[in-house]
Order: C-alpha cells, then sequence, then structure tokens
C-alpha cells in the first residue's frame, strides 16, 4: 500500500462557485438545510459572493432547474436541498425517484459535482433529525460533499 498513489479531493474552497438549489416545498426542513450548508460552505473557505441560493417550487421540479444552472451559470459546484416525506400514497416514490434520477443525469451531462442533501424520509420527525438534530445536517453533508469533488476533479484534471 505504500507505493499506491492516492487522489482525492480536500475541505477547502478555493475560487469555485456554488450555487445552492433549494425546494421551497416542506420550508421549514429546507431552511435549517441551507443555513447547514451555507456555514459549511463559508466555514471551509466560501465567500458570500461564491455562493447562490436558486429557489424551486419542490423536489420535482429540481431536476429542471439543476440541469439549467450548470449549463448557463457554469458553476463549480451545485448543492441540490429538498424534504420528501412519505404520505399514504405513491406519491413519495416519484417524486423522490425523478428527483435523484434528474439531479443525477444533469451533474453527468455537464460534469459539474452536485451534492445530493434532498431528505427522503418517512416521517417529519426524521426530517427534522437529519436536517440539524440528532443525524446531523444533511445539508452540510451535501455541501462538504460537493467541496471535496470540485477539488478531486480540478486534481484529476
Amino acid at each position: 500500500m505504500d507505493k499506491i498513489k492516492i487522489t482525492a479531493g480536500d475541505a477547502v474552497v478555493r475560487d469555485a462557485r456554488i450555487v445552492i438549489v433549494a425546494a421551497r416545498f416542506n420550508e421549514f426542513v429546507v431552511e435549517s438545510l441551507i443555513r447547514g450548508a451555507v456555514h459549511t460552505l463559508t466555514s471551509h473557505g466560501a465567500q458570500d459572493g461564491d455562493i447562490e441560493i436558486v429557489r424551486v417550487p419542490g423536489a420535482f421540479e429540481m431536476p429542471v432547474v439543476v440541469d439549467r444552472v450548470a449549463a448557463s451559470r457554469r458553476p463549480d459546484g451545485i448543492v441540490a436541498l429538498g424534504a420528501v416525506i412519505r404520505g399514504g400514497t405513491p406519491h413519495f416514490e416519484y417524486v423522490a425517484g425523478e428527483c435523484i434520477r434528474g439531479v443525477s443525469a444533469a451533474a453527468l451531462k455537464h460534469g459539474v459535482p452536485v451534492g445530493f442533501g434532498v431528505l427522503t424520509v418517512d416521517t417529519i420527525e426524521q426530517a427534522i433529525e437529519r436536517a440539524g438534530t440528532k443525524a446531523g445536517n444533511k445539508g452540510e453533508e451535501a455541501a462538504l460533499a460537493v467541496i471535496e469533488t470540485i477539488n478531486l476533479l480540478r486534481r484529476l484534471d
């Protein structure tokens, strides 16, 4: 293992423009995710001018907006934030599945790293736990993932 080269990204924002695409639906949860993402980005070196927040109605609308942001604004990375909470109908599966599928497709199509912080949970309590209480803040985790991936892609180029 001593002679194996390891290439990885680090967690320092260096001259990077990052767009947060955040859903308004379940806003009481998403606002905590946004605060966590912004805190992580700024505490790792981003300046306020390096961050833009784009609001979308909900998780289902997110893929088309992530695709457009990746194509037209040319960010170094995108942080996708939202919350899809299971209800009594199959609606949850459709929205959650299309959101992750579309966001992933946009990232691959444009080569822009996307930190996926869209919660897919069974209950409001689980959403609250993942937005900054017991289970940490998934907005922070998504922001950190995008920082590391931006730096890794730069090292691979």
